[in-house]
């Protein structure tokens, strides 16, 4: 399940022209159309996230790496997001550090690390580990390195530090993407 370097190339130039990216995820909240299908009918990634009620930390986060207007865009793009229990497992202080105006580009950083190029949906990214033999290395935006694998029936996120973590809720569909719903939080190595 390679990901395409024109697509990478497409959305490392939309990251570029806005300045950064985020995640965002959650249930998204079902409009009423009366009968009529439309692209309104489904949130983008930071409408989604800002309907939670489980995501507030990732929102702030978003806001204070000025990537509300980029997870806003078209995409599209593969969004692993943390809830704020995830949030709350860093080490005490770091998202408040991360939050100071002094830390925006480390904060654009943290997020861009949970963010791939393109739609990949978990069957997918399912697909891949399988593939792989087991273990699938992929990159995101940030430029860093996540590796796939299973824990069960369950995939498993491992970020640069080695911190693993779950895919809790997958394929929450956006009108720019998809998220995947996680119960940590990735640190780049850098």
């Amino acid at each position: 399940m390679p990901i395409s370097n024109q697509l990478k190339a497409a959305a490392a130039a939309s990251v570029l022209a806005m300045g950064g990216l985020a995640l965002a995820a959650a249930t998204p909240a079902v409009a009423h159309n009366h009968g009529k299908h439309s692209m309104k009918s489904q949130p983008n990634i930071v409408e989604a996230a800002m309907g939670t009620g489980v995501h507030d930390t990732l929102v702030a986060a978003v806001k204070a790496a000025d990537l509300v207007d980029t997870l806003s865009s078209p995409g599209p793009f593969t969004v692993f997001a943390p809830t704020d229990d995830a949030f709350g497992e860093l080490p005490a202080g770091t998202v408040d550090a991360l939050l100071q105006p002094a830390n925006k580009g480390k904060l654009q950083t943290v997020l861009t690390y949970h963010v791939v190029s393109g739609r990949i949906p978990a069957a997918q990214l399912s697909a891949a580990i399988k593939q792989a033999g087991g273990s699938y290395e992929f990159e995101t935006v940030a430029g860093e390195t996540l590796t796939a694998s299973f824990d069960g029936h369950t995939i498993v996120v491992t970020d640069a530090l080695g911190r693993e973590t779950k895919v809790v809720q997958a394929d929450v569909k956006t009108t720019n993407g998809v998220i995947h719903v996680t119960d940590g939080v990735f640190l780049p190595s850098v």
